[in-house]
């Protein structure tokens, strides 16, 4: 690293993230950035220096041998790694002036630091056993890097992976560069939004890199793509959610609700979508501003096999059972036994056109304010609700009957509202 400065590698935008990761703030980040945005080479960079420093404390005797830092960096496809991170690494050990240092293979994907044996493996994860079966006989995997997170398959398998890798340390960085997908309903895009603990999420792009780095074909490829279709800029060169076309409710504010404000709400209205074994059951409570045509979600009980009699407990410890709801028509059995414990439920009728004329009011309106917090399968639903597609795969104007129990709790809520 002689004569190496971190300045002439990392761009600005990563100097808060990097200073962040060398004080072991957090464990989990989320670099997420359009074309050009040096994020890869950012992760690169750390997963050097990373093995470096942690030599340098156990040559210094800080740490053990099985205190070392291993780095493992993954790709949905084992066939992209030889094109992508592997030379990406390569380029990494260059820029740091450490090529001496390292011995490396092809077949399998991997480098190995010379004075210590440390190792950076590479792997596909469309064997999920290679990945269970990964070893290093020289400390643990401290870091772990998820390249082009937008191609693995969800959450559950992101989750599935670190539970198999991050073992045998005490502290841990995982990475995850991406650009995100255009749709708020990709899994990612999603994800991305839900406040976890150790996760620092992170957005970058092109303008924030020395020119030279990139070269002026770049800059000028990027002006030319914003005067002529400046969505795909957006996208593209900065990242942005820009969308499909496809959701239905583009009026969603996602904040905190508190409890001084809910005080204040003088028209509180409830909604029941019933459902049991295989249908949610889902409570919602609204409260709708007339004047600002503002609707507020504020509270739900949502599950799977939840039976009136639960039901109505739950309801009645959240104060519920005075307060007018509305449900669906289609089971007056459960109405009436509702009634029957002192509930004030009353059923809406399902007329033709009647799901499409709530859903449309619902889209007119200034804005929905959810909590996440406080409604998180509503505010999953509403966040992801997208039109149908037909067989060619194009937008049509109809709404899809799946993953909108709150939203039909909440159409039931405010069907006399919308038909003043």
């Amino acid at each position: 690293m002689d004569n190496v400065y971190l300045k002439d590698i990392i761009a600005p935008a990563f100097y808060p993230i990097f200073n962040d990761i060398q004080g072991g703030k957090h464990i989990h980040y989320w670099l997420r950035g359009g074309r050009g945005s040096t994020k890869s080479s950012f992760c690169s960079i750390i997963c050097i220096l990373k093995l470096l420093e942690s030599y340098g404390k156990y040559a210094a005797k800080e740490i053990t041998k099985n205190e070392l830092c291993n780095v493992v960096i993954l790709r949905k496809v084992a066939n992209s790694i030889r094109n992508s991170v592997f030379e990406q690494i390569s380029w990494a050990i260059n820029k740091l002036n450490c090529d001496h240092l390292f011995t490396k293979t092809k077949s399998p994907p991997e480098m190995i630091f010379k004075p210590s044996g440390q190792k950076i493996i590479f792997a596909g994860v469309d064997d999920p056993a290679k990945i269970k079966s990964l070893k290093s006989s020289n400390g643990y995997f401290k870091i772990v890097w998820f390249e082009e997170l937008s191609e693995f398959d969800g959450i559950e398998e992101v989750r599935n992976i670190n539970q198999s890798l991050l073992r045998g340390g005490t502290d841990f960085i995982c990475l995850y560069s991406y650009n995100p997908p255009l749709t708020q309903a990709n899994w990612v895009n999603f994800e991305c939004a839900q406040p976890v603990d150790n996760r620092l999420v992170h957005s970058s792009d092109y303008r924030s890199v020395p020119k030279d780095w990139l070269g002026d074909i770049f800059f000028i490829e990027a002006e030319l793509l914003k005067k002529t279709n400046e969505l795909a800029y957006r996208h593209e060169y900065l990242g942005e959610v820009t969308g499909t076309g496809g959701t239905v409710f583009k009026n969603i504010v996602s904040r905190h609700i508190t409890d001084e404000e809910i005080s204040h709400f003088d028209n509180i209205i409830q909604g029941i979508d019933w459902g049991f074994a295989t249908s949610a059951f889902a409570w919602v409570r609204i409260h709708y501003d007339y004047t600002r045509r503002i609707l507020y979600i504020i509270d739900e009980i949502y599950g799977i096999e939840l039976s009136n009699d639960v039901a109505m407990k739950k309801i009645e410890e959240k104060g519920g059972q005075f307060v007018t709801t509305y449900a669906d028509c289609a089971e007056p059995k459960s109405i009436a036994e509702f009634n029957r414990h002192g509930f004030r439920v009353f059923p809406v009728k399902k007329g033709d056109g009647s799901r499409g004329h709530t859903m449309q009011w619902l889209r007119g309106l200034q804005s929905i304010v959810i909590d996440k917090n406080r409604t998180p399968n509503a505010w999953n639903e509403f966040m992801l609700y997208e039109f149908q597609k037909n067989k060619n795969g194009e937008w049509i104007d109809e709404y899809p009957k799946k993953n909108d129990h709150c939203i039909d709790g909440v159409r039931y809520s405010i069907e006399r509202e919308s038909q003043m």
